[in-house]
């Protein structure tokens, strides 16, 4: 296999050396979980109070991790990313705050992007966060709610407002399979993630008939996400649809382990990172083993996990390209992966987030105590940024 993720002139030729530099700086920073805590509380509250900050923001974390803050910004870093082969995850990265009108926005949102996505040529998916049109009170409780047949509460208004998610969710679909666009619908913390992901079976089975369109998410960092995989597979068969799954480690460790320990129940985070590794490629290689009515996005910077997968493809003999599987890294991090993937032909994408600078603060407030939280994927950017800039300066 001709795979290697060392080569840093692949990995990095569409940055410049300023450009560079400033991520080196960047990733340094994440590196320290201190500074990352105090930015994450300072920034909120500096942006709340009026500080003029923006332009730092603009020229650091939104630059290095954020496509625009429109669709017209992106088509920029879309097109600079297309030019090397690489692939792009749209992500309207607006959190929505409570409130039906502004569920309807983001809706909107998310189409534009799909509709957008679709007069591009390397756009094959738009991501989706159910937090972004729906109420995290009105999914917290459908996730305690006592199992009724239809699966919700009996509460007439709890009732009308899933309804009006439903609805979204509906719209959004319907655009996508019109446009050919795929969904990824991401996942949440355990305690809002049930009605995730009955609803993402609800669509499949209408969407995913012929070909997949919607993707639901699986945190194999949660002890229980592999068997729900094979669980999710079998439903798939039964009733006659294809498994869109998009693989993850997962987003919420700290939480979820210290919601479980306030609340006294077991954590469902695995216990090592060991653990989560092997859960991880195991199910990645379930879902190559059923590449026929599963189609696999793997979203992972671990370097192993991918290679294992170009592996696997390579002993079943399956091109570079074939259409079922796909990687993804975060814009930003894990250039060596994503470019040096790109230029050996495989499906590789970059999750290009976008939207309004204020409104994309808590994204990069999150993104950067994930990558503080994973000290080693940080080292690895560092070393790699390193020595790019020294084989530059040396030439």
């Amino acid at each position: 296999m001709n795979l290697s993720f060392d080569n840093t002139q692949n990995a990095f030729a569409y940055k410049s050396t300023a450009d560079l530099k400033k991520a080196k700086f960047l990733i340094g920073a994440i590196q320290s979980p201190f500074m990352v805590a105090v930015a994450t509380k300072a920034t909120p509250l500096l942006m709340k109070m009026g500080f003029p900050i923006n332009g730092v923001l603009r020229n650091t974390v939104f630059k290095q991790f954020v496509g625009g803050e429109t669709l017209e910004e992106s088509a920029r870093a879309t097109k600079l990313l297309g030019s090397y082969g690489v692939q792009v995850i749209l992500d309207y990265g607006v959190e929505a705050k409570e409130g039906e009108s502004n569920f309807d926005d983001v809706t909107e949102h998310i189409i534009e992007a799909i509709d957008f996505a679709a007069t591009q040529n390397n756009i094959p998916f738009v991501s989706v966060k159910l937090t972004g049109v729906a109420s995290h009170i009105l999914l917290e409780h459908l996730n305690d709610a006592p199992r009724l047949r239809s699966g919700i509460h009996d509460s007439e208004s709890e009732n009308a407002q899933w309804q009006r998610v439903r609805e979204r969710m509906y719209a959004i679909c319907d655009v996508a399979q019109e446009k050919g666009v795929g969904i990824l619908l991401d996942a949440e913390e355990t305690w809002i993630q049930d009605p995730i992901d009955r609803l993402a079976v609800e669509l499949m089975t209408v969407y995913n008939k012929e070909k997949v369109i919607v993707y639901n998410t699986y945190q194999l960092y949660r002890n229980d996400r592999l068997s729900f995989l094979q669980l999710s597979h079998r439903i798939a068969k039964e009733q006659g649809f294809l498994l869109g799954a998009k693989l993850v480690r997962g987003a919420y460790m700290e939480k979820e382990r210290a919601r479980a320990q306030q609340m006294g129940y077991s954590s469902p985070i695995h216990a090592d990172k060991d653990a989560t590794d092997k859960d991880f490629d195991a199910a990645a290689k379930y879902c190559i083993e059923n590449k026929e009515t599963i189609s696999l996005l793997l979203a992972t910077h671990n370097e192993q996990s991918n290679l294992k997968i170009a592996s696997e493809m390579e002993s079943l003999s399956l091109p570079n390209d074939f259409n079922h599987i796909h990687f993804s890294q975060l814009y930003g991090m894990g250039d060596h992966i994503t470019f040096n993937m790109a230029n050996q032909g495989y499906n590789v994408s970059k999750y290009l987030p976008f939207g309004p600078i204020s409104e994309v603060i808590p994204y990069l407030m999150r993104r950067a105590e994930e990558n503080s939280s994973v000290n080693g994927q940080t080292n690895k950017e560092l070393v790699m940024i390193k020595s790019e800039l020294a084989r530059r300066k040396g030439k």
